[in-house]
């Protein structure tokens, strides 16, 4: 009797140009959905967030104290962020996207570099104009500690913090 053929695994070596489509869809987001843990329960909560590249590269958000996940980020710094977004056609599972693993690093407005982070939102978010200098809002630098990119069907890859920048 023969042995089952074993899975294929579906993850291919990373290349150069699964590295670039990353970076690519780091570099043009201005939104994505954030996984975190809810304290009070422990159960997990996705939220849509304002993403934008910082002043030195680094990838943005800009959250109020008041919200749900500012809260989660403050106790537990490690999130999910899932970036990218289906086309216009086709099957939206065909599109690329990335599943980022990050730790989340509060930028206070009394932080040198909040400044130079302020000024770069606003040029990224206009509107923002509105809200950003409520003394209830600042910064987390979303740092990658692995990623996982599906390209589109049968292209998955294993990303590392190097691969990304």
């Amino acid at each position: 009797m023969s042995q089952p053929t074993p899975p294929t695994n579906p993850i291919r070596p990373t290349d150069a140009e699964a590295r670039a489509l990353a970076q690519s869809l780091i570099r043009e987001a201005r939104f994505g959905a954030l996984g975190t843990l809810d304290p009070a329960t422990g159960a997990p909560v996705v939220t849509r967030v304002a993403l934008g590249p910082g002043p030195q590269g680094e990838l943005l958000t800009f959250v109020s104290s008041l919200a749900a996940h500012t809260t989660a980020l403050l106790q537990d710094h490690r999130a999910g962020l899932l970036l990218g977004e289906p086309g216009t056609k086709g099957d939206p599972l065909t599109h690329p996207r990335l599943s980022l693993q990050v730790e989340a690093h509060a930028i206070h407005r009394d932080d040198p570099a909040f400044p130079a982070m302020r000024d770069r939102w606003l040029s990224d978010h206009p509107k923002s104009k509105l809200y950003i200098d409520l003394p209830d809002f600042f910064f987390f630098d979303l740092r990658a500690t692995s990623a996982a990119l599906n390209g589109g069907f049968g292209r998955a890859f294993r990303l590392t913090p190097a691969d990304l920048t």
